[in-house]
């Protein structure tokens, strides 16, 4: 139901949600509401920012949707306008300007996608990546893999990486997880990152943007980090449809996004999650969807 305002709005049940996968058929191309009463069952229809996809190939095994086209046509048929997507190549390889590259290259063919790159403060020239990022690929965020590069945000160099880009006008994106511990490979066993560091390393950074991807963390936990006005959240690793309604319990709503964490999950899971709490508002609904998205990205520019 609305939860602020006067007006009550029947959100989609699971079963509609999974058709939204042969929508395009009947020529519904968006994630919808329909308001109750209303006699030609009117669409309002929303616009969508991924704020958490990534291009390539998934390490350790092969994802449905891990060829870009294929990503794009799954993205379009939900409305969704604009994917910040990283690179699952950051993960491994060592040469992060060619892999920033080739990412570069690959969103330029979609206009969705909007390249994030990979910074990874343990290898040398790391500071040229960074600054590569902003003024040869005109990327407007950094995605940073901690647990992937062996490293801890109570690293001195994460300090100097973090002022850095907010120098340059930049959101930094720390993935938390990006895959269960208890599927993960044998041969690398991968910990959640933690993230206690950060109360005052953004205290530090009032300016700038930093949104945590794959997060799962305890009610308390997440109430402190509430208190940090720059830090934003994903709803990718929510868990239940209740979960999303309950976050915003804790941590402000005009600081969740919206994220999916395709490929590795489909689309069609955070959309499902999103619609199935029952408790947002269309101008709520629209604020996860995509209006805090915009907020971060100016924010990080100003």
């Amino acid at each position: 139901m609305n939860r602020l305002g006067s007006k009550f709005v029947p959100l989609l049940n699971r079963r509609q949600a999974l058709e939204l996968a042969g929508a395009v058929s009947l020529g519904l191309t968006s994630v919808c509401l329909a308001e109750e009463n209303s006699p030609a069952s009117t669409v309002e229809t929303f616009e969508i920012i991924d704020t958490n996809v990534h291009l390539f190939r998934w390490p350790f095994r092969r994802l449905p949707l891990d060829e870009t086209v294929r990503l794009v046509k799954k993205l379009r048929q939900f409305n969704i306008s604009q994917a910040w997507a990283g690179s699952y190549e950051g993960l491994l390889h060592r040469d992060l300007s060619s892999v920033n590259r080739r990412l570069y290259q690959q969103c330029a063919e979609f206009p969705e996608l909007i390249p994030i790159g990979t910074i990874n403060p343990n290898l040398p020239g790391w500071q040229r990546d960074l600054e590569d990022c902003k003024t040869k690929f005109n990327m407007p965020g950094i995605r940073l893999y901690p647990n992937y590069h062996h490293y801890t945000l109570k690293d001195l160099f994460v300090t100097e990486l973090l002022q850095r880009a907010e120098s340059l006008g930049l959101f930094v994106q720390i993935a938390i997880c990006l895959e269960d511990r208890r599927t993960q490979h044998r041969s690398m066993q991968v910990q959640d990152v933690e993230i206690s560091p950060l109360s005052e390393l953004l205290g530090q950074l009032p300016n700038l943007p930093v949104q945590l991807l794959n997060a799962k963390l305890p009610a308390a936990l997440t109430a402190q980090l509430a208190k940090l006005p720059n830090l934003f959240l994903d709803v990718s690793r929510v868990d239940g449809s209740a979960g999303i309604a309950q976050l915003a319990e804790v941590f402000p709503l005009n600081r969740i996004l919206f994220g999916s964490h395709a490929p590795f999950l489909i689309p069609e899971a955070a959309l499902i999650r999103v619609h199935e709490s029952g408790q947002f508002d269309k101008a709520e609904l629209q604020a996860i969807y995509a209006a805090n998205a915009v907020a971060l990205l100016k924010a990080s520019r100003s």
